[in-house]
């Protein structure tokens, strides 16, 4: 099993930057993609971003390429989010999610809610 712990969500105004961060533990061997998805108010799940542990290769929903960058640290399992110019539409809770290819997360977080209004 791996276990996921989202932190750094909160509330931001429009045009503010955020990072929110995601710390695995557990069996991380098994899980060499890491991502986020996020939930809007009414919403499906959507994919926003995920990376390849051991090259660092990275995939995007294409709406937040530019203002999103996904980094990880392999030496103490986490991923991180730097969100830019965050617009009230970016409103969601955000996940972290895991798993064995791009197309198969099966670990995710408890999410962390992301807040933009003024």
């Amino acid at each position: 099993q791996v276990r996921l712990v989202e932190s750094g969500g909160g509330l931001v105004q429009p045009g503010d930057s955020l990072r929110i961060s995601c710390s695995a533990s557990g069996r991380t061997f098994t899980i060499p993609i890491m991502g986020w998805f996020r939930r809007a108010p009414g919403q499906e799940r959507e994919f926003v971003a995920g990376i390849r542990r051991s090259d660092g290769a990275t995939y995007y929903r294409d709406s937040v390429k530019g203002r999103f960058t996904i980094s990880r640290e392999n030496a103490n399992n986490t991923v991180t989010l730097q969100i830019e110019t965050l617009e009230p539409g970016d409103t969601a809770v955000y996940y972290c999610a895991a798993g064995s290819n791009p197309r198969r997360y099966v670990y995710y977080g408890q999410g962390t809610q992301v807040t933009v209004s003024s």
